[in-house]
């Protein structure tokens, strides 16, 4: 289904928002996409992807419809992305769910959130409806914006030579990724014909080479389609997904996407829109000085400001530029 093209009154590229999402999410998502579109999207008409493991219903694609200003197009998520590869043990999954549940590990009993997970790491970009397009813009139900967006954030990853934008970055919760950094070693060591001498190692490790758990919040994400299509990084998520993580631990798409990101791109590919201002609760990134003047959130809010200790950002911002 789509809703009528208006024409851009400005310059485009090759985008989409794309949203993963279900039904059930229709209040909290037209909260964000009216934002979204009076922030942004209103000037610009940038078309939405929305997908869904089941079928969108007629109600849902009515009502968003109604609140985009660009196509609106509904796909139904391909049941071999969302299920169990024929390699992963069930019962030994189950197993794990149970434990993490008992232990209180945030989404640590949930079933759908690993799929999710899976999904978002390795699947959301070949979608065929995301076959036309060069970026995206990853958006999820419920999220603010919270300033004014006066330029194009795809254009300007286009024009700079950028591959990847974050507004958060924070630290994983270390009992759901109890082995993913030794499997991304032991890939890189297996891989080092794909690890490029300049890239952004530095960002998560810590002074002895550990793995310090920055990861970019993967909610928010502007990004190249191409980098994630690449023979790079399909490598890194097929020998991630053989190794079963996903479902024996709870590897996040947030974690996955930062470390590949650490391995295959250098700090001037990447770029912190610290003048966005969003939020994903309980997070907020918001702009400070002059450029708070166009937002309604508070700038002391923002989490490199409120809570240094678990944001990664200004690691990132005082990482030296690549030779």
């Amino acid at each position: 289904m789509q809703v009528k093209q208006i024409e851009a009154t400005t310059e485009r590229t090759s985008a989409a928002f794309v949203i993963l999402t279900r039904n059930k999410d229709l209040k909290d998502l037209r909260e964000t996409l009216v934002q979204l579109e009076d922030r942004f999207n209103r000037k610009y008409h940038y078309p939405y992807v929305f997908l869904n493991n089941e079928p969108f219903s007629d109600e849902f694609k009515e009502k968003i419809s109604k609140v985009v200003t660009g196509v609106a197009e509904f796909g139904l998520i391909p049941k071999e992305h969302w299920s169990y590869p024929e390699w992963i043990n069930q019962t030994k999954a189950a197993e794990v769910r149970k434990d993490m549940a008992e232990r209180k590990v945030i989404y640590g009993g949930h079933e759908s959130y690993r799929h999710m997970c899976r999904y978002e790491s390795g699947f959301f970009f070949r979608h065929p409806l995301m076959d036309k397009y060069k970026w995206y813009w990853r958006v999820e139900p419920g999220v603010k914006f919270g300033c004014e967006i006066d330029y194009d954030p795809f254009l300007f990853m286009e024009k700079n030579n950028k591959k990847y934008g974050f507004t958060i970055s924070i630290k994983e919760v270390v009992e759901t990724i109890p082995t993913l950094w030794k499997t991304t070693m032991d890939y890189m060591n297996k891989r080092k014909d794909l690890i490029p001498e300049s890239n952004l190692m530095e960002f998560v490790t810590d002074e002895d080479g550990g793995y310090n758990r920055c990861h970019f919040w993967s909610n928010f994400e502007i990004a190249s389609l191409e980098f994630l299509r690449s023979k790079e990084y399909l490598s890194y998520f097929d020998y991630l997904d053989k190794e079963g993580g996903f479902f024996y631990e709870r590897w996040g798409d947030a974690p996955v996407h930062s470390l590949a990101v650490a391995m295959f791109l250098n700090k001037n590919q990447v770029h912190w829109f610290e003048d966005i201002g969003y939020y994903h609760g309980p997070l907020w990134n918001c702009p400070k000085g002059k450029a708070n003047d166009k937002c309604w959130c508070p700038e002391e809010e923002s989490i490199e400001t409120k809570s240094p200790h678990w944001s990664c950002t200004l690691k990132f911002k005082d990482l030296p530029d690549p030779k």
